[in-house]
């Protein structure tokens, strides 16, 4: 009996030895890199916008180009959603807007009571984020003035275009007191509008919005103007603002629009190793075509532009590609 165990042991050690030589030839393959999955989910925003869209895009691309990487996409309600996502870990890459991933990090504005994300680290900066202020014709809706009493679409709970309405109508003196502010994602907004429910709406986005594109179609949409000089006072205390135009012709509208616009960046967290983060980035800057492709706010991506308004540290992974770049 003594025998028959003294056999059974040595035949388990035996499985067990095999069961590891096996183990390592998996996870190692013929140039030393580990074929086994690594999971990479990209919280991006609503399923209509460009968050959503480049995201896809550098999904596939990842699941395509890189060896041993799984990758999907999440919807969210964007900037502030995703910047907790990071902090909590539940996701490693988000896009965000530049302003509220400084509040994120410095543990100021919405973040004041969650707290700092120090954990974020930047990818790249990628293209302008338009403020979007739209309503229909019918509204008599010409200018942000004109807003008070009416019932506007300020963004989704937490998200970064809410953060927007909320600064830029303090810069003309108006407050949610002042109108019937509902928390809708684009793609509600853009319904409520259809049905006469909100007058007007933020979307912060890159050009052209889906949603938009989609309401001009059965409606005659305006785009209300946010002056130069307002942005400009506005960027006194808020410096991550810019004037920037949608340009005639984005939405049947005959002349350029003046507006303000913050930046959009793609984010990590700072445990995600260098060689995880430099291959991400790689993949997205030799792939930009795909891009392209999906999206038009794409085109404005560049290396020469990655850490423009890039309010917290890159990422080594994504530094040491840029380093090699210049």
């Amino acid at each position: 009996m003594r025998n028959k165990s003294s056999v059974l042991v040595v035949f388990v050690l035996f499985l067990l030895g095999l069961m590891t030589g096996c183990g390592g030839e998996t996870k190692e393959g013929a140039e030393g890199k580990k074929a086994e999955n690594v999971f990479v989910t990209i919280a991006t925003g609503g399923s209509s916008g460009a968050y959503f869209a480049l995201g896809g895009a550098i999904s596939n691309q990842l699941n395509q180009k890189v060896e041993g990487i799984n990758s999907s996409v999440q919807s969210t309600g964007a900037s502030a959603v995703n910047a907790t996502l990071l902090g909590t870990e539940k996701v490693e890459l988000a896009f965000a807007m530049n302003d509220v991933v400084s509040y994120a990090y410095t543990g100021t504005e919405v973040f004041e009571e969650k707290g700092k994300v120090e954990n974020l680290r930047g990818v790249a900066a990628l293209y302008p984020n338009f403020v979007q202020l739209i309503t229909v014709e019918k509204t008599g809706i010409k200018e942000i003035s004109d807003l008070k009493g009416k019932r506007v679409g300020v963004g989704a709970p937490g998200s970064g275009t809410e953060v927007n309405a909320r600064q830029i109508l303090k810069a003309h003196g108006i407050s949610y007191d002042d109108i019937k502010a509902d928390y809708l994602s684009y793609a509600e907004a853009v319904e409520q509008m259809k049905n006469g429910a909100v007058d007007a709406a933020f979307l912060t986005s890159g050009l052209p919005n889906s949603t938009i594109m989609d309401l001009s179609t059965t409606q005659d949409v305006k785009i209300i103007p946010i002056r130069k000089e307002s942005v400009e006072k506005l960027a006194e205390e808020y410096p991550f603002y810019a004037s920037e135009v949608i340009p005639a012709g984005t939405y049947d509208n005959e002349e350029d629009v003046e507006t303000a616009a913050v930046q959009t960046l793609l984010v990590t967290r700072a445990d995600l190793s260098d060689d995880l983060v430099y291959d991400i980035t790689k993949t997205i800057f030799e792939n930009l075509d795909a891009l392209k492709e999906t999206h038009s706010a794409a085109n404005s991506i560049k290396l020469e532009t990655v850490k423009k308004g890039m309010p917290i540290p890159l990422h080594p992974g994504a530094e040491k590609y840029f380093n090699e770049h210049k």
